[in-house]
C-alpha cells in the first residue's frame, strides 16, 4: 500500500543528476520550487485516492515529472510558430516575418554598444531619428521622417501636436475602427482635437471639406479603409484636391495610409493599393503608416512629410514617450535597405510570399499531402493585417480529414514549434505560402506526429 512517507523528500530528489545539471540551467531556487511543487502535487493525488492507494512512482519518474515542470515554467510564452493559415500578415502571429538581414541586424546592434544616439564624426550626442530618416526621404520623396512605436502612436502624436483644442475635418466614411478596438474618433478624443464630420458614410465631396472649415481648423484629415472596403453607391474626394484646399486655406492635410506599401500590389493581381509615394506626390503635408505590415518590417509608426511639421512633432514632448528603440532602428534600416537596392521581392518575406508562383505552391501541397496521406486542394490565400481587404491570392492547400479538426488543431497547437492551421468544411487545411524557408521539415514532421496520435 502506498504511503506517503515513501515519497522520497526534496533533498534526495535533488541529488539526482540530472537535477544537478538543471540547477546549473535554470538556478538552484527554481529548481528546488518545481521539485517541491511536484512533490506537493503528488501527495494531494495520494490523499485523494486514499481509498484506492495509487504506487509510488519510481524516482526515475519523478525526475522526468520535475524536467516537464520546469520546461513548462520557463517555456516562452512569446514563441515562433509555423503559420500554414495563409493568412500572409497575420496580426495575431506577429504581422510580418522580418527579412534574414533585419534579424542579423537586431542581433548585431543588440549584443554590443551603438551610435543610437552618439554622433562618430564630432563626437558628440547624436540623434536616433537620423538612423531611418534618410532612406524614408529617399524611398517616399518625403522632406522629412520620423518614427515611433505603432502608426496609432504616429497619429495621436501628429494630433497632439498640430490640431491639439482645434477642429480637425473628416469624412464620416472614414470614422474607422482599427484592430484591438481602437477607433478613430477615440484615438482624436485623446489628442485633444476637435473631430468635425463631414459628408456621409459612403458619399464625401471635396465641396463638404470646403463647406466645414472655420477659424478653428487646423486639419483635413484622410483615413485610408485598410480594414474594410465600400463598394456601390459610393464617393470620396481625391486626395490631391483635399491636399489643395487645405493649402489654399492655410490648413494642414494629413493622411493615415494604414499598410504603407511602398511596391504596387496590382503586379500580383491584386487591388492596387495606395503607396506612400502616391501620397507624398499628391501634395499630402503628412502621411502616417505602419512598419510591420506591408513595408515587411518591424512595428513602429513611420510618418513622413514637409520638413517643418516633422520638426514640430520632434520637439513634442510625446515623441519621447513614443520613440522607438536600437532594436527597431536596426531592423527597420535593413529592411528599407532592400527597397533602396532594389531587392525588396527577393528579400523581404511579405513580399517573397505575395510573389511566390502557383507551381511552387503546387508542389509544396503535393508534398505534405503525400507524406500526411492526405489531399490537395484549390484555395485562397488572404494579405490580412488590414491590407487590401478582401483581396486574395489562388494557392493550392493540402487537406486533411480527421474526425474531430478542433482536437487536432489543438493538438498541432502544442507540438514544438506550435502549428497553426485553419478548418474549413471539416477539413484541416495546411497553405504552403505562408510556411517560411526552412520551416517545412518541422511541419511535416509535426503533422505525421499528431496524425500518429490521432490514430493510437
Amino acid at each position: 500500500m502506498a504511503s506517503l512517507r515513501d515519497l522520497p523528500s526534496v533533498d534526495k530528489l535533488l541529488q539526482a543528476a540530472p537535477l544537478q545539471a538543471w540547477q546549473a540551467a535554470y538556478g538552484r531556487a527554481g529548481v528546488l520550487e518545481t521539485a517541491r511543487a511536484v512533490l506537493d502535487a503528488l501527495r494531494a493525488e495520494l490523499r485523494h485516492n486514499g481509498t484506492h492507494p495509487l504506487p509510488v512512482p519510481a524516482l526515475d519518474e519523478l525526475v522526468a515529472r520535475v524536467g516537464a515542470a520546469l520546461e513548462a515554467r520557463f517555456r516562452p510564452s512569446l514563441r515562433p510558430v509555423i503559420n500554414a493559415t495563409g493568412v500572409i500578415i497575420h496580426t495575431n502571429l506577429g504581422r510580418a516575418p522580418l527579412s534574414l538581414a533585419a534579424q542579423q541586424a537586431i542581433v548585431a546592434i543588440g549584443g554590443q554598444y551603438s551610435t543610437l544616439e552618439f554622433d562618430l564624426e564630432d563626437g558628440k550626442r547624436g540623434s536616433r531619428y537620423a538612423h531611418a530618416e534618410a532612406a524614408l526621404c529617399e524611398l517616399t520623396g518625403a522632406e522629412a521622417a520620423l518614427v515611433v512605436n505603432n502608426a496609432a502612436a504616429a497619429l495621436v502624436l501628429v494630433l497632439s501636436a498640430l490640431a491639439q483644442g482645434r477642429q480637425v475635418i473628416l469624412s464620416r466614411g472614414h470614422l474607422v475602427e482599427i484592430g484591438g478596438a481602437f477607433r478613430v474618433p477615440e484615438i482624436m478624443a485623446q489628442s485633444g482635437a476637435l473631430l468635425v464630420e463631414v459628408g456621409t458614410t459612403n458619399r464625401t465631396r471635396i465641396g463638404d471639406y470646403a463647406a466645414a472649415i472655420s477659424p478653428q481648423t487646423a486639419m483635413l484629415m484622410h483615413v485610408h479603409s485598410s480594414n474594410f472596403r465600400m463598394i456601390g453607391f459610393t464617393e470620396e474626394a481625391p486626395l490631391g484636391e483635399m491636399a489643395a484646399l487645405a493649402h489654399e486655406r492655410g490648413l494642414i492635410c494629413v493622411q493615415d495610409l494604414g499598410s504603407g506599401a511602398l511596391l504596387d500590389t496590382a503586379q500580383f493581381g491584386l487591388s492596387h493599393e495606395p503607396t506612400v509615394q502616391e501620397s507624398v506626390q499628391a501634395g499630402v503635408d503628412l502621411v502616417v503608416f505602419s512598419g510591420d505590415k506591408l513595408l515587411g518590417g518591424p512595428q513602429g509608426g513611420i510618418i513622413v512629410g514637409r520638413r517643418e511639421l516633422v520638426a514640430q512633432l520632434k520637439k513634442h514632448p510625446l515623441a519621447r514617450a513614443l520613440r522607438v528603440d536600437k532594436l527597431g532602428y536596426a531592423a527597420l534600416a535593413a529592411t528599407l535597405d532592400h527597397y533602396r537596392c532594389g531587392q525588396a521581392l527577393a528579400q523581404v518575406p511579405v513580399w517573397r510570399m505575395l510573389s511566390r508562383s502557383l507551381d511552387e505552391l503546387l508542389q509544396a501541397a503535393r508534398r505534405w499531402a503525400d507524406a500526411w496521406g492526405g489531399i490537395i486542394l484549390p484555395g485562397q490565400s488572404t494579405i490580412g493585417g488590414g491590407s487590401l481587404p478582401g483581396e486574395t491570392l489562388p494557392t493550392t492547400l493540402a487537406a486533411l480529414h480527421v474526425p474531430k479538426p478542433d482536437a487536432f488543431l489543438a493538438r498541432l497547437r502544442q507540438h514544438e514549434p506550435p502549428i497553426i492551421a485553419r478548418i474549413q468544411d471539416e477539413r484541416v487545411l495546411f497553405d504552403p505560402r505562408t510556411v517560411l524557408d526552412g520551416q517545412e521539415d518541422g511541419l511535416i514532421e509535426g503533422v505525421k506526429l499528431a496524425l500518429e496520435r490521432e490514430r493510437a
